[in-house]
């Protein structure tokens, strides 16, 4: 799971990066997702080791990183969508769809980690 980790790392990296220089590098905040694909990226990489208790403990520092960052980025698209349409303006599509691509990447990423976690506690009853 570490190198699935280190993929979904990248990938958020890339999404604030895309974000960013895509709205002409005005905006900070759209660097959010790649903030966390850097503390993902950093367990993950810490997690790439021998020691099993180590490997676990980094895991699972990374499953929660990755929930904590969906139920972040699923809240601030609801807000900001809510918020811009009861002013009566559209919502910025950009930020929206960054949002909700971060949101939908951290759900596949906290689905994988729960189904390998539930396969690995499988094995060792066995």
């Amino acid at each position: 799971m570490a190198k699935v980790t280190l993929f979904f790392a990248i990938a958020l990296i890339a999404l604030g990066l895309i974000g960013y220089l895509g709205t002409g590098s005005q905006h900070a905040t759209a660097l959010i997702p790649t903030w966390w694909g850097l503390a993902l990226g950093l367990c993950g990489l810490l997690a790439m080791s021998p020691s099993e208790a180590r490997r676990k403990l980094f895991m699972h520092i990374n499953v929660t990183i990755g929930l904590l960052g969906f139920l972040g980025a699923t809240f601030e698209a609801i807000r900001g969508y809510v918020h811009a349409t009861s002013l009566g303006h559209a919502p910025d599509q950009i930020a929206l769809a960054s949002k909700l691509t971060m949101a939908g990447l951290l759900l596949l990423y906290v689905i994988l980690c729960v189904r390998s976690f539930i396969s690995a506690r499988r094995l060792r009853k066995v």
